[in-house]
């Protein structure tokens, strides 16, 4: 239930990028790109010692600069010190203690956050101690890591996660309890949304402390059935700058994703879909939650000629990557249609918690394969032997193979296609593995 938050500061060109891409090895970044490199937002996610972690990359910090682009990229840094629970203050070596150096590391302490020094750059054990120089901060004693090479990162990892808050224990909640979130642009109705969606006759409320700040966890039964909506409607604005405040309504969303099953996006039908609806879907998806695609505001557009079939033409162009969320029309003031939206909650949630019987999942890969057989590489026959389902939330299949590194994407495509058409998933991201059939005795 924590919110795992960490964030890497530091002045430009020390390496922070490297740094990102090294924590989220393998994981597809949520990138929002912007003209000049230091506007640059990435989140990612990592996992380690059983933990999940939201690792949010920042510009390079500066003082004494006024343009517009410099003061952006403090807004964002310091709204990323403050949702964070680590900051990961990233040092050069090679260059050694900056007075630029200096002045950040007394404005992380004045933050009262947790911060850990990292001299990267470091490529080797003969410069281990030129970290020595980075004692003057004040903030502890520096590790020195080097990002490009790998050397230090789990030894980083292992620092942070001793100094994130312990998990909160117990849920309060009953096991089977929908957690959802709620999450969108800023003025998109969210809190309508939520509003009316506890003001139905057949839910019954009870107000509890949520364990992210400024955020409140609302319990209720809708027809028996245990649900929590995470409420991330209450946006602070923190200054004038307009991209802060959409920053900042991310961050927010990160969290509350994370503590969740799955994710209500709130998208506004008279705006159509923004990019940040499509960075929002993506981390959805990144995550592992459901998702459920909800098209507010639509009494207001549904007159409209053809506005339908254009809203559903936009979502399969900009959000095809999620092309199994189910999608309701709603209108969260007046809570028209609201019926539809519970129901499509509650399946999307079973689809999350579907295991398929390994005979049956067996009989399925054996048609596939009958029907398009894996293609020959570089005179390679690809051979693909079983299948089973390890795991749910997301549900996830493993496929054993002679040569699984052959198996083209379009292929791995291919299999869950057929998983969808056979056994539906609505709602929920799958995830299709290969591995090498380990021979008796391996």
């Amino acid at each position: 239930m924590n919110d795992n938050i960490i964030a890497i500061v530091g002045r430009p060109n020390v390496g922070k990028s490297t740094l990102f891409n090294r924590l989220t090895t393998a994981r597809t970044a949520i990138e929002e790109k912007v003209p000049g490199v230091t506007r640059d937002r990435l989140y990612g996610m990592t996992e380690w010692r059983g933990r999940n972690l939201v690792v949010v990359d920042t510009g390079g910090v500066t003082f004494g600069k006024e343009d517009p682009i410099t003061t952006l990229v403090q807004h964002q840094v310091g709204l990323a010190v403050e949702e964070a629970q680590v900051i990961i203050f990233l040092l050069d070596g090679r260059e050694g203690l900056t007075a630029l150096d200096e002045e950040i590391g007394e404005m992380l302490r004045r933050s009262g956050k947790i911060v850990i020094p990292v001299v990267n750059k470091l490529d080797t054990f003969k410069h281990e101690n030129d970290r020595y120089n980075f004692y003057g901060l004040g903030l502890g004693e520096p590790l020195s890591i080097s990002a490009e090479h790998g050397r230090g990162i789990g030894e980083l990892l292992d620092i942070v996660s001793d100094n994130l808050p312990p998990d909160s224990g117990e849920d309060p909640y009953p096991e089977d309890t929908i957690k959802v979130s709620v999450i969108g642009r800023p003025n998109v109705g969210k809190s309508s949304l939520i509003n009316t969606l506890l003001g139905k006759d057949r839910v019954v409320v009870n107000q509890m402390p949520g364990t992210t700040r400024d955020a409140v966890d609302t319990y209720f039964e809708y027809n028996e059935q245990p649900c929590m909506i995470i409420d991330t409607a209450g946006m602070r604005r923190k200054s004038k700058v307009k991209d802060s405040v959409e920053y900042y309504s991310v961050l927010r969303s990160l969290k509350a994703v994370q503590r969740a099953d799955l994710a209500l996006l709130l998208i506004d039908a008279d705006i159509g879909i923004t990019e940040q609806d499509q960075r929002l879907a993506g981390y959805v998806d990144q995550a592992g939650k459901g998702l459920v695609l909800v098209i507010n505001k639509w009494d207001l557009v549904r007159s409209k000629e053809n506005a339908r079939e254009n809203i559903l033409a936009e979502l399969h162009r900009l959000l095809g990557f999620v092309s199994y969320a189910p999608v309701v029309f709603v209108s969260a003031l007046s809570g028209w249609r609201f019926d539809k939206l519970f129901p499509v909650i509650m399946q999307t949630w079973q689809e999350q918690h579907k295991r398929i019987p390994t005979p049956i999942l067996n009989e399925l890969l054996e048609d596939a394969i009958t029907v398009n057989p894996p293609p020959t590489v570089k005179g390679k026959r690809v051979r693909i032997f079983y299948a089973t389902q390890p795991e749910i939330k997301p549900p996830t299949f493993i496929f054993f193979a002679n040569e699984p590194e052959l198996i083209h994407f379009s292929y791995r495509r291919y299999l869950e296609n057929r998983l969808r058409e056979s056994f539906d998933f609505t709602g929920t991201p799958i995830i299709v593995k290969f591995r090498k059939r380990q021979r008796r005795g391996e």
